[in-house]
């Protein structure tokens, strides 16, 4: 009898989305608001799991500790951890010293798991840029992580959250969840009435998806919908502003978001910029490096989405 081949399947734990990838490539990403709903996190992470029966083995990582359902990261990560456990599945935890640890070190030592997932995605991709300089970009939904590589390693000045906003290495700026407000800080609505993803959906950056009720107001995720959240950023409806003018709104929103970016990424210039992410589009209308490797066009559009999670499961195995 040969031997069951073993599949390890990296899980990338946030506070809105769960990711889980396999190095086939296979990946999967689902919604999943930590924050409303930290007690149904085992649940969700097993129904993930169970989209890959092959699995035998898990590689973590995680963000959602910072969620505000938690008192202190610490009990966010022991909690994220009590979940991985009730997978009953072997588990190694990546921590920003660039190796796994134990469930108990990771106890031991949260801030070295805590918010790690950059530090994994950067350890993988470094390997597209294995002499020299280069820079690795991946924008989601809520964040964008700017990472500095040199000689196939990542090099980031900062390791917590709070280190990495200082340097400049990760931006509050996403193409999802970043709030209107917190972009155009003037003369719009200081409300959550829409987020980036409506400006995205209507100048068709991203597609609809009606089955998405993620959204500021909780409706779906069309571009007649996105309209209407745009209008009450601006004090009025759909009714008081048409649609030329709630499309050159998302345009104005659009540029600023690539303006924030540009100031990022231009203190942290490279010849070569690795990109990835469900904001790539984004960040390519940003960058002029003059050599891009594009992830998406290595692994797939939904493997990139994915990446930290496929990241891990890649560096399980080598």
């Amino acid at each position: 009898m040969y031997p069951t081949r073993m599949t390890i399947l990296g899980l990338d734990i946030g506070g809105a989305n769960l990711k889980a990838a396999t190095t086939e490539p296979r990946a999967a990403s689902v919604p999943f608001p930590l924050w409303k709903h930290p007690e149904k996190l085992p649940a969700a992470l097993s129904q993930l799991v169970t989209r890959f029966p092959e699995a035998s083995e898990l590689a973590v990582t995680m963000t959602g500790e910072l969620c505000d359902c938690y008192e202190t990261k610490r009990e966010g990560v022991n909690a994220i951890l009590d979940a991985v456990e009730s997978l009953r599945l072997p588990a190694r935890i990546w921590a920003t010293s660039g190796r796994f640890v134990s469930v108990e070190a990771a106890r031991a030592s949260h801030l070295e798991v805590a918010a790690s997932n950059w530090h994994a995605l950067a350890t993988f991709a470094a390997s597209f840029a294995p002499s020299g300089p280069a820079l690795l970009v991946d924008m989601g939904s809520t964040t964008t992580d700017i990472i500095p590589l040199k000689d196939g390693r990542p090099c980031a000045a900062g390791r917590t959250d709070w280190e990495r906003l200082l340097t400049g290495e990760l931006v509050y700026r996403g193409v999802g969840r970043t709030a209107i407000h917190a972009v155009l800080n003037e003369k719009v609505c200081a409300e959550l009435f829409a987020t980036t993803q409506d400006a995205f959906v209507v100048l068709g950056d991203i597609p609809e998806d009606a089955t998405n009720t993620d959204t500021a107001d909780g409706r779906p995720l069309t571009r007649a919908k996105s309209l209407a959240r745009l209008a009450r950023m601006l004090g009025g409806d759909i009714d008081s502003h048409s649609d030329d003018q709630l499309v050159r709104f998302a345009e104005t929103i659009r540029n600023r978001v690539c303006e924030d970016l540009r100031a990022s990424i231009g203190r942290h210039a490279a010849p070569v910029a690795i990109v990835s992410g469900a904001g790539e589009f984004l960040i390519r209308r940003t960058l002029d490096s003059p050599r891009i490797v594009s992830l998406n066009d290595a692994l797939g559009p939904a493997v990139s989405a994915c990446a930290p999670a496929f990241a891990l499961a890649t560096l399980s195995t080598s």
